[in-house]
């Protein structure tokens, strides 16, 4: 008879002491934490449509990626499947291993972060900073090479992409969709028609999708789009409802898109989904400098197209209504990157036609629907 291999740790090491310590711990860290903002922004060619944009970069790690580190933690300290002392792996490409690190450092656990070589120096900095380690990897398949590392060091495989949208409850419990609600309630439009956001591991995607569906009475009115940037296959098994779609390559725009269809992505809950390249991202994220007054990364600057083509079509069919979108994180972390003209241009990017783009769109003209890709 083969032997069954065990499902866990089989020792007294995972303490219940130690979980509930480190629970607690995570617990305290949230109580002394505030929401973040939602900026509004009033574009002159869209009257009556309002967008708002949730300031995720305002969190301690700086980025989104902190609501579902957290999430994270809390759910793999009451599965039982961390223990006193053991390396925490995570596969990332930069965002999210930020954040692990500094929940990691919280409850005085080892935090490895699995990345591509192509990881912005300033996220590398941070996670160090955090006390985290940096393994670095060619290629796109961070997963593979993740989950190999925690078989050889006995490491606990965090699993964003696998478990981001089962860790995070969507009914509420100050998720990031209640926390939007709320702070539209004494808004013009307390109903958003539509929430526009990104498609890193499908998470944020399923949970706002969610959300918006539990509680159809109050929520009727809103749909949900989710953009997706170049080398991503989310569109495409959004389009056709397979998951068997590959790429060779990861995303250029960081923190979003992925080369295989993740378990947390679930187009049921998407209304549209927006095809972006590149290019219109940086583009976008460069004009928001000089609307928001200040800098942002590259997946908000997606995020803004998606707004922009919705807004577009809004106004078209004469409607009004509030549109939501995120700020993902801030710009800084991409000087050397997105904000470097000579990167820009080492990636075969030119965004004088881009930029002239997100100019007309900002201005009320339609041009960005000759951009992007749709899908409904």
């Amino acid at each position: 008879m083969s032997a069954c291999p065990a499902t866990g740790p089989l020792t007294a090491a995972m303490s219940r002491q130690w979980v509930n310590a480190a629970i607690a711990a995570l617990e305290a860290d949230f109580q002394r934490s505030a929401d973040t903002h939602l900026i509004r922004l009033d574009l002159p060619a869209y009257p009556g449509i309002p967008l708002y944009f949730k300031d995720e970069s305002s969190h301690p790690t700086g980025s989104l990626k902190h609501r579902l580190a957290r999430s994270l933690f809390l759910y793999a300290l009451c599965n039982g499947w961390l223990r006193e002392g053991q390396t925490v792996i995570e596969a990332s490409s930069g965002s999210t291993a930020v954040s692990e690190a500094y929940f990691a450092r919280l409850v005085g656990l080892p935090f490895i972060a699995v990345m591509p070589n192509t990881t912005s120096r300033e996220k590398i900095a941070r996670i160090e900073f955090y006390g985290g380690r940096c393994h670095m990897i060619e290629g796109a398949d961070v997963s593979a090479a993740s989950r190999a590392l925690a078989a050889e060091i006995d490491g606990h495989f965090m699993d964003q992409f696998t478990y981001a949208e089962r860790a995070t409850d969507w009914r509420g419990n100050n998720n990031i969709a209640e926390s939007i609600f709320q702070q539209l309630a004494l808004e013009p439009h307390t109903c958003p028609s539509w929430i526009v956001v990104s498609a890193g591991t499908g998470g944020t995607a399923a949970t706002m999708g969610r959300y918006i569906r539990y509680q159809p009475t109050r929520k009727a009115c809103t749909r949900l789009a989710v953009v997706d940037p170049e080398f991503s296959v989310f569109f495409d098994a959004y389009k056709d409802r397979k998951r068997c779609h590959r790429l060779d390559r990861g995303s250029r725009i960081e923190g979003i898109g992925r080369p295989i269809v993740e378990p947390s992505f679930l187009p049921e809950t998407i209304d549209r989904m927006i095809k972006v390249p590149d290019a219109l991202s940086l583009a976008a994220m460069r004009a928001l400098e000089g609307l928001l007054g200040r800098k942002v990364g590259g997946s908000t600057g997606t995020n803004f197209v998606g707004a922009l083509q919705v807004m577009g079509e809004m106004k078209a069919k004469g409607e009004t209504g509030a549109v939501v979108t995120l700020i993902c994180d801030g710009g800084e972390r991409y000087l050397d990157t997105y904000y470097d003209d000579a990167w820009v241009v080492a990636q075969g990017h030119q965004l004088v036609e881009s930029l002239k783009a997100i100019t007309l769109a900002v201005e009320g003209l339609p041009d960005i629907e000759n951009s992007v890709e749709v899908a409904r």
